[in-house]
Order: C-alpha cells, then structure tokens, then sequence
C-alpha cells in the first residue's frame, strides 16, 4: 500500500513539474509534442492522468531535453530543474577580474551574501580598509582622471557592505604587512606619511569594527594562499590575476573554507592580538 501511495505522489509531482517547465517555456501541448515526436494524446495523457502511472523513460527524457530541464528533476529524483550541463556550467564560471576599484561582479557577490560570513585572503591589503591617499597610489595609474570619482563611488559600495550585517574574517600573510610598513618590494614607492596613516586606519578599524571584522596574520612560510574570497554557502572565488575562478558546488565551497580554518587556526596573530601588532609595525616606517 506504501508503495503504491509513493508512485501516485512521485506521478503528480511529475504531472506538476511538466506543467510547470511547459508554462515558464510558454509551450503548448502540440509544439511539446512535436518536439518530443510523439503524438498530443501521448502528452495529454502525461499531464492528466491521475493515476500512479508514469510516462516511458524516452519520453520523459525527450520532455525533459525538449524543456530545458533535467529528467531527474520531472521525477521528482532532484530538486534543481537545471540539466546536468547546465548545473556542470553554472559550479564553476571563468570571468575577467578588471584592475580597478569598480566591480560590479564583485560588488554583486556582496550583496548576494548579505548577512551571511564573508571570508577573505587578499591579494594585498584589502580594499575596504584603504586610506584614500592608499587608493589614490596604487589605482591611479589605471584609473587616470577618473580616480577621486572611482574612490568615492567605491567608499559608498564598501560603505553599503559594512552595513550589510555580515561579519568579515580577513587572513593576511604575515610579510604582507611588515613590507607595508617597511615600504620594501611593491610598497618600494609609497610615502612614509601614506604607510603611517593607512596603518592608524587599520589600527582604528580592526578595533572599532571588532567582532564583526576579525583580522588575522598567517606565516606563509608555514601556510600558503592564493587570494580567494568565500560568499557564506553559496560561492567562493579564486583570484587568479587577471580572472575570477567562481565555483558554487557545495563541494569546493566546503574545501575552501576548510582551507581558510587552517589559515585562522595557525595564525601568528590573532584577531584579539592584531591591534599590538600593529603598534609594533609602527616603528618600521622611515
């Protein structure tokens, strides 16, 4: 009897599914018929009978491909309507990463994870924590004249993300910072005065915006990371220089993160100890 109750429960979600795929695909009985190469009855009968019968498995595969949606989901066997192309495509996209201050993509991911845990290893120092005057440095030679209105358009995104209600762990290597403030390697150029205020402003935010803004250091000699971002559950992003290597599986996501627990488990300096650190890097700056 319990068997029998399941097929007629698994045929209805079917005759609802199809109904479904063909109302969002705008196509009648006939043209669905056309495309599978069967008759209208054969669909008819598909979509109304109300009975524990299911249509044969062509048919539901030529349905299923004729609508764009998987012959798993029809069934009842999955609960994204999505082919298996289609979810392969969408776990994993490619896209241009833009040298510039104004991502949309990026920003977009910001708001998609809002409210959810944001963690981050940077590629540098992390934008949202910049002084303008260490924008200003390292953006304008690609931004041109159009810096002070790349910076202030910037402020304001990185302004709505800190309201967002999502807490943001930030693990940077340890050398990134003492390079910094020794103004040694990429920071060759940068002014005493620029290194100074920039390292009060990370002073002051890493205090004030506590426990919502965690920062730690990692020794890359012992741990090593590429810039990568992870969106809560639903993304993480692998920066690659001049792309964005962005998965969705649950899979990468959960390895991900478990690589960025490595990273805050084995930090030098913890968040708490951050600030310590900090005024010790002061006297660094020449």
């Amino acid at each position: 009897m319990i068997d029998i109750l399941d097929k007629r429960l698994r045929a209805a979600q079917f005759r609802t599914r199809l109904t479904r795929a063909m109302h969002d695909r705008n196509m009648s009985q006939s043209a669905l018929a056309r495309a599978v190469g069967t008759d209208r009855s054969t669909i008819n009968q598909a979509l109304n009978d109300d009975g524990a019968r299911l249509p044969g498995a062509q048919v539901v595969g030529a349905c299923a491909q004729a609508l764009g949606v998987s012959a798993d989901w029809l069934l009842g066997l999955s609960d994204r309507p999505e082919s298996a192309a289609a979810l392969t495509a969408a776990a994993l996209t490619l896209t241009e990463a833009p040298r510039a201050l104004i991502d949309e993509r990026i920003f977009a991911w910001h708001q998609e994870a809002a409210g959810y845990k944001i963690r981050h290893v940077p590629a540098g120092l992390p934008d949202m924590l910049k002084t303008e005057d260490m924008l200003a440095w390292e953006y304008g030679p690609h931004l041109g004249k159009t810096t002070t209105q790349a910076i202030n358009a910037s402020r304001d995104r990185l302004n709505w993300m800190r309201a967002a209600q999502s807490d943001y762990e930030i693990a940077l290597p340890l050398f990134e910072l003492h390079s910094f403030a020794a103004g040694t390697g990429y920071y060759a150029d940068l002014p005493a005065a620029t290194r100074h205020d920039q390292l009060d402003q990370l002073l002051d935010l890493s205090t004030q915006l506590y426990p919502r803004l965690r920062i730690y250091l990692f020794d890359q000699r012992q741990l090593y990371s590429a810039p990568v971002t992870i969106f809560g559950p639903l993304l993480a992003v692998i920066y690659t220089g001049g792309h964005y290597m962005a998965f969705r599986d649950r899979e990468r996501i959960e390895t991900l993160s478990l690589h960025f627990d490595t990273l805050i488990r084995q930090a030098s300096f913890t968040a708490r100890a951050l600030p310590d650190h900090l005024q010790e890097l002061r006297g660094l700056i020449a």
